[in-house]
């Protein structure tokens, strides 16, 4: 039996994953695979798209609690998450999945979501386009 594939956003933190986790840069290249790692949400990393403990530095806050989330009819139940790091823009995360609110009190099954890594959204961790706003470069 295959592990769950997870996103739990840490409060004023990153987006802890944990699963079958795949990250690609646009162009298919994996910058990295594993069975946990955290991404960047602040947008301040030294090592994006990954979380290097910058959010403290920039003083990033967010409660961690998803406001509108809803849950989809899962296609596949089982199989890799893959996340595409899009230029100067959203993680695309694809695949069976679980997000949840830092404390627990919330959970969304998905398909696909498109997350905020340039810190800006007012609908974090989903992406509401301000990073073309704020000229987000990753």
């Amino acid at each position: 039996m295959s592990q769950e594939n997870r996103i739990t956003v840490l409060e004023n933190g990153p987006l802890l994953c944990t699963g079958d986790i795949e990250v690609v840069a646009e162009d298919g290249y994996v910058l990295g695979k594993s069975d946990e790692l955290a991404l960047c949400r602040c947008g301040e990393s030294k090592n994006r798209p990954f979380c290097d403990g910058s959010h403290k530095e920039a003083g990033f806050e967010n409660d961690g609690i998803i406001v509108s989330v809803v849950s989809e009819e899962l296609e596949e139940t089982e199989g890799p998450l893959k996340i595409t790091v899009r230029s100067n823009a959203m993680l695309l995360a694809e695949g069976p999945m679980t997000i949840m609110c830092a404390d627990g009190s919330c959970t969304a099954h998905r398909n696909k979501a498109a997350l905020c890594r340039c810190g800006h959204s007012g609908n974090k961790p989903f992406c509401d386009g301000s990073h073309k706003e704020f000229g987000f470069e990753g």
